[in-house]
């Protein structure tokens, strides 16, 4: 074999498609042509102060210090200037177009939506068992064992059983219909009665339930989601079709 392989443009386009990632990097293409098309239709245009700050937050989120930490990451993922330029250009075009069309409507979306984003923190065992799920539950509330005990006992994983169940905070929207009821119904610390569903029958401790706030990090996630749905739908309604050259 020769000490040095060439590859072509045309390797990376076919190792892209062997991969299974071509159709993930034609709608990322479709996708950041879309917004700068939008962009320049909405009238929106970019300060050079602008894009140093955000060419500066992309250095400091991969650690690049120094000029010669950034030249050796440009060179290690065969980026150009002109290429790092562009990436912090189409983000920040990106982020002024989501602002322009959705800033304005985060504050209804979340009052409209609320509940979806109230959550819990809660434990959680689950059993293939109804009866012994049934049987542990009352053991618990007579004091015989503790949610902990229980948890330590019944639990495979052992992350899981280490933590004790704990399940961290959980939106209302990512938990399932009959849980999401019983569980916001509930008056913390509270231990609910096992729940059956397709997954099993589910001993749950919740033990507080936090009412939604609209701050930075809940706002920004509501403009990204809307901006992501609108982009999804673009696409849809154009009937997009590409033509790889």
């Amino acid at each position: 074999m020769s000490q040095t392989i060439t590859i072509s443009k045309e390797d990376i386009l076919e190792q892209v498609k062997l991969s299974g990632r071509i159709t993930e990097i034609i709608d990322e293409i479709l996708q950041r042509k879309m917004i700068v098309e939008s962009a320049q239709e909405a009238g929106i245009k970019l300060r050079d102060e602008a894009l140093q700050k955000t060419a500066d937050a992309m250095r400091l989120m991969n650690g690049l210090e120094g000029v010669e930490d950034t030249w050796a990451w440009l060179e290690k993922n065969y980026i150009s200037i002109d290429d790092f330029e562009q990436i912090a250009y189409n983000g920040l075009i990106s982020a002024n177009l989501a602002k322009h069309l959705f800033a304005d409507k985060v504050e209804p979306y979340f009052y409209e939506n609320q509940l979806d984003y109230a959550g819990v923190v809660m434990y959680e065992v689950i059993f293939d068992d109804e009866d012994l799920a049934m049987e542990l539950f009352y053991t618990i509330k007579e004091g015989e064992m503790s949610f902990y005990d229980v948890a330590h006992k019944y639990i495979q994983d052992t992350e899981l059983r280490r933590k004790g169940g704990y399940q961290g905070i959980v939106n209302r929207k990512n938990l399932k219909a009959e849980i999401s009821a019983a569980v916001f119904a509930a008056k913390p610390p509270q231990l609910l009665k096992p729940i059956l569903t397709s997954k099993g029958v589910h001993l749950i401790l919740v033990e507080e339930i936090i009412q939604p706030e609209l701050n930075e990090s809940l706002h920004n996630k509501i403009l990204a989601d809307l901006f992501d749905n609108w982009l999804k739908k673009q696409a849809e309604e154009l009937k997009i079709m590409p033509v790889i050259k």
